[in-house]
């Protein structure tokens, strides 16, 4: 009997089963993904408004867990309300059985060649002739999508025909509804698919190898299976991604128990009242919806007290990024001004970290108080990316404690001095994203088959390290020519652009660069320089006096002068 079970055709069928899901879902997407995020941003300033929203998009892009991302990002942004995303969560599992209803309505119904195949065929030829353009190459994809999704549940059907036309359901051991339900559970966890293991349960219900309570139970299990995902996304996780994974799980879990509870209930009125005991499939899809909408009438008039009890469970950790202004009072100008300046040096700090960062380089190798001054959060196993936005937030705390020191009254010569700070929180922010913009460049130098590349990536670290330790004995020496300090570094720098321009101009020549590497050394050299060039800035603001700077800028000017007219 078991010969006449093709295993390796029904893997196969549920391979191209799951790969159709991923070309459409995917397609969709790209096709209409902003519409449905303006649909689900602009649509859900309501309970009811925020279920329905979840529903159709969902219904339309055939993923919950692409709609949960999208709640996810705008719940973070403060543009959505936590009791609303709990309401398009609820939608959306409400929108996600409309996969049951394709497959049980058309899956089942249909002479799947005749129907998979044409949409196979044209939008295959669609992605080879139409793949220039992204509208009509995602339409191609949708279909191929489409086509191989029944391509794969015929494949499912025909893999266990032969072995059901033998098979006697009166010899399956009875494994009692929980077995079923934990099956169902373990399915949707490996495969990361409910819709997956929907079309497994339809297939082998056809196919009159389990009974319909049997299939029912795993349905209630692949509901429940489907929240593994993110709640895995969420570990680790910021509070608020916190809260929305357990939003979902709780849903999901809640549901799944008033199904399990009402099941015989629920099956009697599937076979019975709406008469579906002709055609099992289709009384499973409403099964799946009815359920699912139980759900939905049972948790609405708690999602406001589970939101509060979400927020008290999973509440937000404000990152202590602040040294200095959050001890200070804005009131007195004096001290508020000091503060600013302490703080700007902070940020200064942070960003040459930020910068090492990006060239994989040990901070040890440059600061003298290395994890001293920088917030426990930022300091060891966190993405250049994580560590951006917090220089972001920061300079942004030291701007709204700058405009509350701007409300009191200060001194012509307190406020030229708090805009020059200002002006080096800028500098240093500027510096920071000049070198993130040019991260992805240094990765292709390192990782590229062209010596020279390789060459001058080991230098640009060098060159930052050199410089970078100046900078640290710059900030941390008191007593000492500072002005004279920031002219030699800046004059280095120059040298080594010259140098670096030398070289390649070498290179071109002896045809060890390609046009393209020619033009793209030659914009991260200017960035890497602009870099340090604005760092340095900064630092001027910060640790000179008034009267210094001025000095500077004279000094600097005649220096540039006489450069020129070597």
């Amino acid at each position: 009997m078991l010969q006449e079970f093709d295993i390796w055709k029904l893997l196969a069928g549920l391979g191209i089963f799951m790969f159709g899901m991923f070309l459409m879902e995917e397609s969709i997407r790209k096709l209409s993904g902003r519409a449905f995020k303006r649909l689900i941003r602009e649509y859900t300033t309501g309970k009811i408004k925020s279920i329905l929203s979840g529903v159709f998009v969902t219904s339309i892009l055939q993923s919950s867990s692409a709609v949960s991302l999208m709640v996810l990002a705008f719940v973070g942004a403060g543009i959505m309300t936590m009791e609303n995303a709990i309401g398009v969560i609820l939608g959306s599992n409400l929108g996600t059985t409309v996969t049951a209803w394709i497959v049980a309505t058309i899956g089942f119904k249909v002479n799947i060649e005749s129907f998979a195949l044409p949409l196979i065929g044209s939008g295959g030829l669609g992605i080879i002739f139409l793949g220039k353009s992204e509208k009509y190459s995602n339409i191609s994809k949708l279909l191929v999508g489409f086509g191989f999704l029944f391509m794969g549940l015929d494949y499912m059907k025909s893999s266990v025909e032969g072995f059901t036309s033998q098979f006697d359901l009166t010899t399956l051991p009875d494994y009692g509804i929980l077995a079923y339900l934990g099956i169902g559970i373990l399915l949707t966890a490996i495969m990361q698919s409910s819709s997956a293991t929907m079309a497994i349960i339809l297939t082998t219900l056809n196919a009159g190898i389990i009974a319909f309570d049997a299939a029912a139970a795993m349905v209630i299990g692949a509901n429940v299976g489907t929240t593994v995902t993110i709640l895995l996304g969420a570990i680790g996780a910021v509070q608020v991604k916190k809260r929305v994974a357990y939003s979902h799980f709780a849903f999901n879990l809640t549901t799944g128990i008033v199904a399990l509870i009402l099941l015989p209930v629920l099956t009697f009125v599937v076979l019975r009242v709406f008469d579906a005991s002709e055609d099992a499939v289709v009384g499973l899809a409403l099964f799946h919806t009815l359920f699912n909408f139980i759900g939905v009438v049972v948790f609405f008039p708690f999602i406001h007290l589970f939101a509060n009890l979400l927020t008290k469970v999973f509440p937000d950790r404000k990152t202590e990024l602040t040294l200095f202004i959050s001890n200070t009072t804005p009131e007195v100008a004096e001290a508020g001004i000091t503060a600013i300046r302490q703080e700007s040096l902070h940020l200064v700090e942070n960003v040459l970290r930020h910068n090492l960062s990006l060239l994989n380089i040990d901070q040890k190798l440059v600061f003298s108080n290395y994890d001293q001054n920088m917030p426990k959060r930022l300091r060891k196993g966190h993405s250049p990316v994580y560590i951006y936005e917090h220089l972001k937030l920061l300079q942004a705390e030291i701007l709204t404690f700058a405009a509350k020191v701007q409300t009191h009254e200060q001194s012509t010569a307190e406020s030229d001095e708090l805009n020059r700070y200002l002006h080096a929180t800028r500098m240093a922010l500027h510096s920071a994203k000049s070198f993130k913009d040019i991260k992805h460049d240094f990765d292709e130098f390192e990782n590229a088959d062209n010596v020279f590349l390789n060459e001058q990536y080991t230098q640009f670290r060098k060159r930052l390290v050199e410089t970078y330790l100046k900078i640290d004995k710059l900030i941390a020496e008191n007593e000492h020519d500072k002005t004279k300090d920031i002219l030699t570094i800046l004059k280095m720098l120059k040298e080594d652009d010259k140098l670096f321009v030398s070289l390649t101009t070498q290179a071109i020549n002896s045809k060890q660069l390609e046009d393209l590497n020619v033009s793209t050394a030659i914009i991260v050299n200017r960035a890497f320089v602009q870099s340090s060039r604005q760092i340095l800035l900064a630092i001027r603001e910060l640790v000179l006096t008034t009267e210094e700077s001025d000095q500077f800028e004279k000094i600097q000017e005649i220096s540039e002068m006489l450069m020129e007219n070597e």
